[in-house]
């Protein structure tokens, strides 16, 4: 094709390109959001299990607090979140979950855990601390696989022996009361999801 091929102009070029730059931003950031993304609510949900091994990789603060936000985000009574936590990575203190909890011996290979606990002087309606501080803790639960971590549940509340233990321990108040511990890290693990949908246990209006 003969003649001579025309030029944009500079000035027309740098219009398209101020144009554009809004959308390459925000799909840009939109790509990084993906792929930092964790899994959703509903995969979280169906595919988490308790996981006891764990590599020697450490987790970072950063993961902790992003597993007490979740929590913090549960549901309770009156809105009263009487909920306290203390975060152990100490290798002595998690050597001697064991010997109280023979179940969770497994921890003192874990590089951190949390125990969440229900605070009286927070417990405004009167007994509700057991359900909103469960609730806080399946929601850690599935916030620590979300982002790839593996972790379980070690109950401790409502065995007396395990309770005055665990004060013991962590330097509690008796106003405090250890509700469970969760043991967490990389999973060296990784347990088959499980369905556990049992339809012969749903009633409709009544039993």
């Amino acid at each position: 094709m003969g003649g001579k091929t025309r030029r944009m102009p500079r000035r027309r070029i740098l219009g398209l390109l101020a144009a554009a730059a809004p959308a390459v931003l925000l799909a840009s950031r939109a790509g990084a959001q993906d792929k930092a993304a964790p899994m959703d609510a509903i995969a979280a949900i169906k595919t988490r299990r308790s996981v006891r091994t764990y590599t020697d990789a450490p987790v970072s603060d950063a993961l902790v607090e992003e597993v007490l936000r979740c929590g913090m985000q549960a549901p309770s009574a009156c809105n009263e979140q009487p909920w306290q936590f203390v975060v152990v990575r100490d290798k002595a203190t998690l050597a001697k979950v064991g010997g109280i909890n023979p179940y969770a011996a497994y921890a003192k290979n874990a590089p951190v855990a949390i125990l969440v606990a229900g605070d009286f002087g927070l417990d405004k309606c009167g007994g509700y601390w057991i359900e909103d501080t469960s609730a806080c803790a399946e929601n850690m639960l599935l916030a620590a696989h979300a982002l790839g971590l593996g972790a379980v549940w070690t109950g401790i509340y409502p065995l007396p022996e395990r309770v005055e233990a665990f004060r013991a321990l962590l330097g509690m108040p008796e106003t405090v009361t250890p509700m469970a511990l969760l043991v967490m890290g990389y999973p060296a693990e990784h347990p088959a999801p499980q369905d556990r949908f049992r339809p012969e246990r749903i009633h409709r209006e009544r039993w």
